[in-house]
């Protein structure tokens, strides 16, 4: 008989990653024993963060699989214990940093992280649509992306991304829940029911700085943030907490439409941000004979991207146009975005080249220390 050699086990359970952190549970330090006998028989004792991790049998069933697969190996146990509070501790410490210090990583001058701030002059264009599907569909491509759903009275995004689970706290450390490879933090994950969120400004600052300094999001290529409509409180405290954050302006076509956008656009300068583009959505909806029906006029996405353009004095282009779709709407419905959709449509098409125009934008090294002395 073929023994389980202790390399080739621990080689397996490295490719057992914590479905939060998205980490290998070797690199975090959560396998605390791991023994194997003369007949094959494996046991592994793995360390949990807190006592009621709501992904306990994923881990344990990851683990069991991943351990299965190992030549010599005739059965597995996985026990799963708690971290004690000095483990804890050094768990955040290899997270944040030295001294697991708190702060929001991706306003500190070395982030390569690109932050985008969905935005809409006025409510029903779509916006929150557009943010799950963009962030899902560059999850897709293999990038490391996040959500913040800053619409806090409004909060949508667990809907439609199909989140039900509550995040993880471990101590001050929030560990979001992760859908179709999307880290995503919401208010609405911690309201009961469907109760509302009355708030006033100060209220709205603190939970936006809360999500951005207490939950771990990792080191991401994308962050997207879904903001409310207009330019109120939630647009002010995002461009204090995250000055390099780039606006995003989601607009339907008509003229009315893009006149209310342009404010959300033009904000920038005040805040000194940058506009990344405009999305049109709700652009037209494709007749059986090919043909097009324009239900909300056409040409206010350009005209918003023109007059935007003069406003900040930089090109701010047309990323892309999206039609209208059912199988859009009814992804959100779901909680499935329709990027994820086997058989493409107009809008998941569109959808998926707007992500391609960004992710083909560099997380750039512009102004940022390289730590290289002269000699």
């Amino acid at each position: 008989m073929t023994i389980a050699s202790d390399e080739a086990l621990q080689a397996a359970l490295a490719t057992v990653i914590d479905p939060e952190l998205r980490r290998p549970i070797t690199e975090l330090g959560m396998v605390d024993s791991l023994t194997a006998d003369a007949d094959g028989n494996v046991r592994v004792s793995v360390l949990l963060t807190i006592a009621g991790c709501p992904l306990r049998d994923t881990i344990t069933e990851d683990a069991t699989r991943a351990l299965s697969g190992v030549a010599g190996v005739t059965g597995v146990e996985v026990e799963l214990k708690v971290m004690t509070q000095a483990q804890r501790e050094a768990l955040k410490e290899q997270l944040r940093g030295p001294g697991g210090q708190r702060g929001i990583p991706f306003a500190k001058p070395g982030s390569l992280t690109k932050v985008y701030a969905v935005a809409s002059g006025k409510g029903g264009v779509g916006k929150s649509s557009v943010t799950v599907n963009l962030a899902t569909a560059l999850a897709a491509q293999g990038l490391r992306v996040g959500i913040v759903d800053a619409d806090v009275h409004g909060f949508s995004v667990p809907a439609l991304m199909g989140i039900t689970q509550k995040p993880t706290q471990v101590d001050d450390m929030i560990l979001p829940p992760v859908a179709y490879g999307v880290k995503v933090i919401s208010i609405g994950m911690f309201v009961a029911g469907n109760q509302p969120v009355a708030w006033r400004g100060p209220m709205l600052h603190r939970a936006l700085e809360q999500f951005l300094t207490d939950v771990y999001f990792g080191d991401l290529d994308a962050l997207f943030l879904d903001l409310p409509p207009g330019t109120g409180d939630i647009a002010i405290s995002v461009a204090q907490l995250l000055p390099n954050a780039e606006i995003l302006v989601v607009t339907t076509p008509q003229a009315a439409a893009a006149d209310v956008a342009e404010r959300a656009g033009t904000i920038a300068t005040q805040t000194g941000q940058k506009v990344a583009g405009v999305i049109e959505n709700m652009s037209f909806l494709e007749m059986p004979d090919g043909g097009r029906m324009e239900l909300f006029g056409s040409g206010g996405g350009a005209v918003l991207a023109e007059r935007l353009s003069a406003a900040v004095g930089s090109d701010v282009p047309l990323l892309g146009q999206i039609p209208l779709d059912i199988q859009l709407r009814e992804g959100g419905d779901s909680g499935k975005p329709v990027v994820l959709a086997a058989s493409p449509t107009a809008a998941a098409t569109a959808l998926h080249d707007i992500a391609g125009r960004l992710a083909t934008r560099p997380r750039g090294l512009a102004g940022m220390p390289l730590g290289i002395q002269p000699r």
